[in-house]
């Protein structure tokens, strides 16, 4: 974990003496910007892992995808420059921009296109959104025309489609990408300082080069809230997303700060591994569910920043349905619960928590929530890499407090071997339902019966939905004011 004196200590990746006065050190960054994040990243490609950081950071400004998600969630063009979808929904024809290249030099084509979703939909693809890709046929019609078709209706795919798992790649650096990216956007990687630091620099042969106005991009990862709030007083960092929300009042106070409340599609869970006993039974899970007090988790937690969930779904998404009153906090009927399962109490389970605030916060709420009904959490505080091997790779946890902040995962809950454990021959069919609905009416219908189903079976304690907060230089320009998916977009910034 990085503390004050380990950060004052990375000189090397400092952009101006930490003595300069703030306005002398925001003149000197006209074209240069430090932003800072709670967790460095495992590697740089993104169809290689699972972890939102690796996104954070490449998506966009090292890699570019066909569409491009907007802040308001819309979907625009990028590297297709323009689409027309068949009547049955199910073939979308591409045409692509021409003039562009990957930062290697190899012009970009619909080889590359074909190339990158083969890839990420075969049998050794460790793409986390493998089985979409594995549901897509692409044809190559010319250099700048490709055709998509898919298995199923999919009426989010132009969204599918600019999210990180859909990066289009060079097929002869694929395999370095995690230490070496090579993509067709406006940086590359500058260097990489393990455990401080990743600088990108804008990349020259870039297609709009004087569009960018942002020369010098460094990420700093600082995990410990105290030295997040530090490094932002200071003048070390000009923008942290997602930050520690316990510091918002001091910052919202500060004339020299500009403080971004954004939504989210994030789901904060505390995900219960359904494979183990005895919580493959769905009357102790009801039970776990029902030892929760959220709004005292979201305070504790999430500093009051959050909206309560009852399924894995949230407010303002299309289809939602209210489902908080399905397994509503109620200790009486979560002691009664575990009696009938027949649990003898104390009953020991392992709680781990990765490095963000809030789960460390979150699971110390939860943990003493839990314990009132004789479940004992013994808890794992781990580092991001272990939980990613550990906890989501080897399924190695009884419960777990993590945030999942892909807008449209449902269809987690209908792959038999994700870290969860859940297996439902139900949720399965009303998932492919779901997929081929052709009506939005049905759709949202059909939305709302997953919803429920999830809830009734109490997959996992569904808690919040999360407020991002972002808190930068007053004169940085171009922040996203919410969040639909977790990137930080250096073409859209600038200083005024």
């Amino acid at each position: 974990m990085l503390n004050r004196r380990s950060l004052l200590a990375t000189g090397a990746i400092a952009a101006a003496p930490l003595a300069a006065p703030w306005g002398a050190l925001a003149q000197g960054r006209k074209d240069t910007v430090v932003l800072a994040m709670t967790l460095e990243p495992p590697g740089l490609d993104p169809t290689a892992g699972a972890a939102s950081a690796i996104a954070e950071i490449v998506h966009y400004n090292i890699f570019e995808t066909l569409t491009k998600i907007n802040a308001d969630g819309s979907v625009s063009p990028l590297l297709a420059e323009s689409w027309e979808v068949s009547p049955d929904l199910k073939t979308y024809t591409l045409r692509l921009r021409r003039g562009v290249k990957f930062s290697n030099g190899v012009p970009f084509t619909a080889n590359a296109v074909k190339f990158s979703f083969d890839r990420a939909g075969s049998d050794k693809s460790t793409n986390k959104d493998k089985r979409t890709f594995a549901s897509l046929t692409t044809q190559v019609v010319d250099d700048h025309t490709v055709v998509l078709i898919h298995k199923d209706i999919d009426p989010d795919f132009l969204f599918v489609l600019g999210q990180a798992t859909a990066i289009i790649v060079e097929p002869k650096s694929a395999a370095t990408n995690a230490t070496r990216p090579v993509g067709t956007g406006p940086y590359v990687l500058g260097a990489w300082n393990k455990g401080a630091s990743i600088t990108l620099t804008a990349w020259p042969g870039f297609r709009s080069p004087a569009a960018i106005k942002i020369r010098r991009a460094t990420f700093r990862f600082i995990s410990d809230p105290a030295a997040q709030v530090a490094a932002l007083l200071a003048g070390d960092v000009d923008a942290f997303a997602r930050v520690t929300p316990r510091s918002v009042a001091q910052f919202k106070a500060n004339p020299r700060f500009q403080v971004v409340v954004s939504g989210s599609r994030a789901k904060t869970i505390l995900a219960i591994n359904n494979d183990r006993k005895p919580l493959n039974d769905v009357r102790v899970r009801r039970a776990i569910a029902a030892a929760i007090d959220r709004k005292a988790v979201i305070d504790g937690a999430g500093d009051g920043f959050g909206v309560p969930i009852g399924s894995h779904y949230v407010p303002g998404a299309f289809g939602y349905v209210d489902t908080t009153g399905i397994n509503p906090f109620d200790i009486d009927k979560a002691k009664k619960l575990l009696a009938e399962a027949g649990v003898k109490t104390p009953l020991t389970l392992t709680l781990t928590l990765p490095p963000p605030p809030y789960a460390r916060q979150g699971g110390e709420v939860i943990a003493a929530q839990l314990a009132k009904i004789g479940i004992v959490c013994k808890i794992q505080n781990v580092e991001w890499a272990q939980w990613l091997s550990g906890t989501y790779g080897n399924k190695n946890y009884d419960l777990t407090l993590i945030s999942h902040v892909e807008p449209f995962d449902l269809g987690n809950f209908a792959k038999p071997d994700y870290y969860w454990g859940y297996n439902s021959p139900q949720f399965n069919t009303l998932f492919e339902r779901i997929k081929n609905a052709p009506r939005p009416a049905d759709r949202a219908r059909l939305l709302g019966d997953a919803q429920r189903l999830l809830a009734e079976e109490a997959v996992h304690g569904f808690l919040y939905q999360p407020q991002w907060v972002t808190v930068a230089n007053k004169n940085l320009k171009g922040l996203w004011k919410d969040m639909p998916i977790f990137v930080n977009d250096l073409s859209a910034l600038s200083w005024s």
